[in-house]
């Protein structure tokens, strides 16, 4: 197909198309003339992740890149699978030591070969919230990671059977892409799981369907 088909197939403007083809976001149609390049289903799967990373997810373009340098280049480690998809769409740096309460929770937690840059997210996370007058204390935090920990099995559960027979480069993009757009979804339940505490403790009536 045509660039103008493959931005009628996505409705993505040529503009933006020719825009991730600079970027190497969206590899290179075959060449069939000077001024022509035929484009496949592949490229359609191609620029549909891209858009789902930029709008579902509000990664940025390096994110983007990230997540696609990732999966062009996937490890030969099913275990380093999980590492490589975090580190693609991880945008914190470790600017500051893991704090001993930290490293205590991770430890009650027997969470043991932290990955260095999930620590890092980890650690900005809770610096923000004690700047905000919110801080989360050492038992709250293993609280969390006891229920995260259950999230994580449901995760794993998921990739071996969503994945099995899959080319390492699709199992890298499920698990880097699962990660992002899952994420709001956690963050959805949560909020719904407030309200529903919320309403029984007080002896709420339910809301109508």
């Amino acid at each position: 197909m045509k660039l103008s088909d493959l931005s009628a197939s996505t409705g993505v403007a040529p503009a933006t198309l020719k825009y991730y083809l600079r970027e190497g976001l969206l590899p290179a149609g075959a060449r069939v003339s000077a001024t022509r390049a035929d484009y496949d289903a592949s490229h359609v799967e191609r620029v549909r992740l891209i858009r789902a990373l930029v709008e579902g997810a509000g990664l940025s373009i390096a994110g983007v890149r990230r997540v696609v340098d990732a999966i062009e280049h996937p490890p030969e480690s099913f275990h380093d699978f999980l590492g490589a998809a975090q580190s693609a769409i991880s945008v914190g740096v470790l600017t500051s030591p893991v704090s001993p309460e930290v490293r205590f929770a991770v430890a009650q937690l027997g969470w043991d070969g932290c990955d260095l840059d999930a620590l890092g997210l980890l650690q900005a996370a809770l610096d923000t919230a004690h700047q905000a007058s919110f801080p989360v204390t050492t038992e709250r935090l293993v609280a969390y990671g006891r229920v995260m920990e259950q999230v994580a099995e449901i995760d794993i559960g998921a990739l071996a059977t969503d994945t099995a027979g899959a080319s390492p480069s699709d199992t890298l993009r499920y698990v880097a892409v699962g990660t992002v757009v899952v994420d709001p979804v956690l963050v959805a339940l949560r909020r719904l799981a407030q309200a529903h505490v919320s309403a029984a403790r007080l002896g709420l009536p339910p809301p109508p369907p």
